[in-house]
């Protein structure tokens, strides 16, 4: 039964990275819309002030410079170049325009041009105050006339008498006031598009990443094939990710799978080694209880039962041997390296199994000395074990080809049979343990033992088989085996049946015993 495991939501709202760099990019703008706002109204209000205290400052300038007293001034109309037109009520004049005052040294008010000083001309005085304060300082002055900004300066006639000038800059203010209404507009507006833009933008980079979600979500309720899909228009770091995972993925599925195999295989071969071990014992335990019944009278059936439970212990510790061998071979031991003469070796073995069985026909191909560096024992066990089977599962009179050739920096030993041969389905199947096509004699674990050994020396084993076409294994060793990683460098090898392995030493081939048993089925040689 399958835990399912809810896939997580991607987070809404500005607690989720798209709306955190949504208002990271609108709170950004906002910044920058106003900091140009404040910098382009402040210069346009300086530029503005400053041609009106130009203005003003020149007709300063002019009226100050000219030595003039105020009668002179009224004799001569001098003043009509600094306000244009003088009209009586100057209250109806437009704000706009500039004003002007004439005060005596007390402070009061005095008529220009024969007309009597107006509200307005007592108001800017009124607001002006103490006019000494404007002749000393070179730069206007704002002040309120009647609700109305202005900026002032004055002046000192030669008779004494004070002149105000005055320009409003209610223009002034409300052009500010228009230009901040529609930078704030254009920048609301400029806000508004640019987080709808960033919301579709960033959903469109993201979408990479819910992919990864949705895929770790898919795999945690057992889906380990599925994969990030790649983007339309992938993002370099995203990219990168997406390859990243999707390659510790593969090596996490890889690594599942082979842990499933590993332990389905376990499974088995505990099961095989437990049937296999239950069948002797078995047997000694029946005839142990028929001698204690005393069932066993005659001393015939009592010497047939003490062979039988020899043999059958024979058998068991036969079996025990090979199991301790594989699970040695498990551990990746180091192995006794020198130079042997691996033609010897295969000459040895021919010789042996023509003692064995003088009639079948043993061909040897194996002239002069082709030397590796290897285990002899193990090498042994390997010939072992395949000349058994041709031995044990093949007719007495099948013949044998043993063949060495070194090629390509490797050494090839070939053992070869004319028996009945292997369907594909048992050839894929023929390396397992505990493995007997057909039922045959055996244990099953001779083939076993020679792929191990082999892989120990850096080798591999193939074998070329069809019914009727008899078997074919090729042992394939490097001239300079590629020492095999200990246990304790990262991979950890599992005793096979969980079986102690400290202390083992690799058993010497024996070609007459039933180390070559490890048939795999009868009546056909399994190499």
């Amino acid at each position: 039964m399958r835990l399912r495991i809810p896939r997580p939501r991607c987070a809404r709202g500005i607690h989720s990275l798209r709306g955190r760099l949504t208002l990271a990019n609108v709170a950004l703008l906002a910044v920058g819309v106003v900091a140009a706002t404040v910098v382009s109204v402040m210069g346009m209000r300086y530029y503005l002030l400053d041609q009106i205290d130009a203005e003003l400052t020149a007709n300063r300038d002019r009226l100050g410079g000219s030595r003039l007293t105020l009668r002179e001034i009224d004799s001569l109309s001098v003043l009509s170049f600094l306000a244009g037109r003088v009209e009586p009520d100057q209250d109806t004049q437009d704000p706009s325009k500039s004003l002007f005052a004439a005060v005596d040294a007390r402070g009061t008010n005095v008529g220009v041009l024969g007309f009597e000083p107006t509200p307005a001309q007592r108001a800017l005085t009124d607001a002006v105050g103490d006019p000494r304060r404007l002749v000393r300082d070179p730069d206007p002055h704002d002040v309120t006339v009647r609700g109305d900004a202005y900026r002032v300066t004055a002046t000192r006639l030669a008779d004494g008498t004070y002149i105000l000038l005055g320009s409003s800059t209610e223009a002034l203010h409300e052009g500010v006031a228009k230009a901040v209404r529609l930078n704030l507009a254009i920048g609301s507006l400029l806000l508004v598009g640019l987080g709808c833009l960033t919301m579709v933008s960033v959903r469109r980079r993201m979408r990479p990443l819910e992919d990864m979600v949705e895929t770790s979500s898919a795999i945690a309720e057992g889906d380990l094939a599925r994969r990030v899909p790649s983007s339309r228009d992938p993002i370099l770091e995203v990219e990168q990710l997406r390859l990243a995972l999707n390659s510790m993925l593969q090596q996490v599925e890889s690594a599942y799978r082979t842990r499933e195999r590993s332990a389905a295989q376990l499974r088995r071969f505990v099961a095989d080694a437990s049937h296999e071990l239950r069948t002797p014992l078995a047997a000694i335990r029946g005839y142990l209880q028929l001698y204690d019944r005393g069932m066993l009278r005659d001393p015939a059936e009592r010497q047939r039962a003490r062979e039988r439970m020899l043999a059958e212990s024979d058998r068991m510790a036969r079996l025990v041997d090979e199991l301790l061998v594989l699970a040695r071979l498990d551990q990746r031991p180091e192995l006794r390296l020198r130079d042997v003469d691996l033609c010897r070796l295969v000459r040895d073995a021919a010789q042996d199994l023509r003692v064995q069985q003088p009639e079948r026909p043993v061909t040897v191909d194996a002239d002069g000395a082709v030397t590796v560096r290897a285990d002899e024992s193990g090498l042994r066990q390997v010939l072992g074990n395949l000349l058994g089977n041709v031995r044990v599962h093949t007719p007495a009179d099948t013949p044998v080809r043993l063949a060495v050739t070194r090629a390509d920096g490797a050494v090839r030993v070939c053992v070869e049979d004319g028996g009945p041969g292997l369907g594909a389905e048992d050839a894929a199947r023929v390396f397992d343990r505990f493995f007997r096509a057909g039922g045959g004699a055996g244990s099953g674990l001779g083939m076993a033992i020679v792929q191990g050994v082999v892989q120990a020396h850096g080798g591999e084993v193939a074998v070329r088989t069809a019914p009727g076409e008899g078997l074919a294994v090729t042992v394939t060793l490097p001239a300079r085996p590629v020492p095999s990683p200990s246990p304790s460098s990262g991979e950890r090898a599992v005793p096979a049946a969980g079986l102690p392995v400290a202390g083992l030493r690799m058993a010497p081939a024996d070609a007459s015993g039933p180390a070559g048993e490890g048939a795999e089925r009868r009546g056909a040689p399994t190499g």
